[in-house]
C-alpha cells in the first residue's frame, strides 16, 4: 500500500515563519523525517511524496536520510490544492492510496485504525474523523447512523459548524482512479476541488465511511502551533544528556531534558524541562530556560537570558535577554536587555495580525513572532503578539507596538538637549548612603 505525502503548500498564515512547515526541527529533525518514520512504523513503506520547486531539494535530502522506505518526489508546480497534487503523482498511483497531510501532528494509531478500517471493507474510501471541543477552521464531516460521509462542510463560520467532528486528512482510497475520475468532473472556484469530489462520489452511490480516531491531534496552520509541537514531541521523548556535551557541576539541570552532542551549560544556569537544547548550543552563566523550551542547533543563550515555553532556530543569539512564549526563526540576535514581553495589562488573550485582519490566539501569554535574520538593538522591547519580518532590525531603546515588515529598520529618534551643568552635589548624601549600608 502506497502514502502520498502531500508537502507541496504554501502556508501564508505562518508567516513571518518562512521556512516549510513540515521542514520545521523537532528534537533535532524536521517534521517530514518523523512523518515519514511514522508511515513506516505502521507499515506504509511505499512514500510518494509531493513536492514544490522551492522545496524539492530538501525534501529529496531528508527522505534520502530515512531507512527502511521506498520513496519517489514529483513536484507540484503550483499551489493548486489536493487534488492537483494528486494528479502531479497520477502516474505513480493505482489501487489502495493512504493520503496524508504531513503537517498535521498525530499517533500511527491513525494509520492503524484506517488500515483497519479498509480491510473491513464495505466502502470505497475511508477519512479519519475527529471530534473537537471548540471551532477548527478546517472541513467538518456530516454522517449519518453507520458513520457514512454525507458531505463535507469547508471550513464554516464559527457557531454554523454542522456537526463536531473535523476532516482529518488522513484518507485511505481502496481505488484511487475512481477518486480522480471525479476530480476532473468538478466545477469550482475555491480551493476544495478535492472534497467536492468526494462529495460527487458520495452523490453517486460510493460509500465513504468515517474511521474515529481518539488520539493526538494538532493542526500547525498558525506560528503558535508550533507549541503544542514541541510538547507532544517532547513529551515523547526520553530524557539524555549527550556524551560529549559538557556541563558545569555548578548549573542545575531538572526535569526531562534532552540535550545534544558538544552542548555547553555554564556555571549557574538553569535548565529546567522539559526542555530540548540543539547541538553546539551554549547556555551560559545564569541562564535559565525552562517550560517547554526547545532551542535549536548552535545557539547562544548568553549571560542572565530567560527562555521560557519558546521555540527558538538554530544560530541564535541572546545576551541578558526575556524571551517568553515566542516563535524564534534561524539566525536571529538580540541585544543586551531586549524584551519580549508576553502577557497584556488587561491579561486579555493576545491577537495576532494575519492578513487583514486580527486572529485570537486563544493564549493569555504569547510574545512575538520573529523571522529568519532579525536582529534587535540594547534594551528594544517587544509588545505581546508582535510580527517581526525577516532580515529586519529593531534599533536600540525601540518599543515595538505594530509588527514590522520584512527587511525594514525600526529607530528610536529620542532627542536630548546639552547645557552648563549648574548642579553641585556634595558629599554628604554619600556619606548618609554609606553609613546605612554598614549597619546591614
Amino acid at each position: 500500500m502506497k502514502a502520498v505525502l502531500l508537502c507541496g503548500g504554501v502556508g501564508k498564515r505562518m508567516f513571518p515563519i518562512t521556512e516549510d512547515k513540515l521542514l520545521l526541527n523537532f528534537l533535532g529533525k524536521p517534521l517530514l523525517k518523523h512523518q515519514m518514520e511514522k508511515a513506516r512504523e505502521a507499515g506504509l513503506n511505499e512514500l510518494i511524496i509531493v513536492a514544490n520547486p522551492q522545496n524539492v531539494e530538501r525534501i529529496e535530502q531528508i527522505a534520502k536520510d530515512v531507512s527502511g522506505v521506498q520513496f519517489e518526489v514529483v513536484v507540484q508546480e503550483n499551489p493548486l490544492g489536493i487534488a492537483n497534487a494528486l494528479e502531479s503523482a497520477s502516474r505513480f498511483l493505482s489501487g489502495e492510496v493512504v493520503v496524508v497531510n504531513p503537517n498535521d501532528i498525530f499517533d500511527s494509531s491513525a494509520y492503524t485504525s484506517l488500515v483497519r478500517g479498509g480491510r473491513d471493507g464495505g466502502a470505497v474510501s475511508y477519512l479519519v474523523g475527529y471530534e473537537v471541543k471548540d471551532y477548527f477552521p478546517g472541513g467538518y464531516l456530516v454522517v449519518d447512523e453507520g458513520n457514512m460521509l454525507r458531505k463535507i462542510v469547508e471550513k464554516p463560520q464559527k457557531g454554523e459548524e454542522p456537526s463536531n467532528l473535523v476532516n482529518i486528512l488522513v484518507h485511505l482510497h481502496t481505488d484511487i482512479k475512481r477518486l480522480l475520475k471525479c476530480v476532473e468532473s468538478v466545477r469550482t472556484s475555491r480551493d476544495d476541488v478535492y472534497e467536492c469530489a468526494l462529495d460527487c462520489m458520495v452523490r453517486e452511490g460510493d460509500k465513504i465511511k468515517i474511521v474515529p480516531y481518539r488520539d493526538y491531534w494538532a493542526a500547525i496552520k498558525y506560528p503558535w502551533h508550533i507549541f503544542a509541537a514541541v510538547r507532544y514531541f517532547l513529551d515523547r521523548s526520553k530524557p539524555g544528556i549527550s556524551p560529549s556535551a559538557r556541563i558545569s557541576s555548578k548549573a542545575t539541570i531538572e526535569g526531562k531534558v534532552v540535550i545534544e552532542d558538544n552542548v555547553r551549560v555554564l556555571e549557574n544556569a538553569v535548565i529546567r524541562g522539559p526542555a530540548y537544547i540543539g547541538a553546539g548550543s551554549i547556555i551560559g552563566n545564569n541562564a535559565l530556560v525552562r517550560d517547554y523550551s526547545h532551542i535549536g542547533a548552535n545557539c547562544v543563550v548568553g549571560y542572565c537570558t530567560e527562555v521560557k515555553n519558546s521555540y527558538i532556530g538554530d544560530r541564535c543569539w541572546f545576551h541578558s535577554n526575556y524571551v517568553g512564549d515566542s516563535i524564534i526563526a534561524d539566525d536571529c540576535s538580540f541585544g543586551a536587555g531586549t524584551v519580549l514581553a508576553n502577557f497584556r495589562f488587561d491579561e486579555k488573550n493576545v491577537k495576532v495580525g494575519v492578513g487583514d485582519g486580527m486572529i485570537d490566539t486563544g493564549l493569555d501569554k504569547f510574545g512575538a513572532i520573529i523571522g529568519t535574520g532579525s536582529k534587535t538593538g540594547i534594551n528594544a522591547s517587544i509588545l505581546p503578539g508582535i510580527k517581526i519580518g525577516p532580515n529586519s532590525f529593531v534599533g536600540p531603546h525601540v518599543c515595538l507596538t505594530k509588527d514590522l515588515g520584512p527587511n525594514k529598520l525600526a529607530i528610536a529618534e529620542s532627542r536630548y538637549r546639552v547645557m552648563d551643568k549648574d548642579i553641585d552635589l556634595g558629599d554628604e548624601k554619600k556619606r548618609e548612603l554609606m553609613k546605612k549600608l554598614e549597619t546591614l
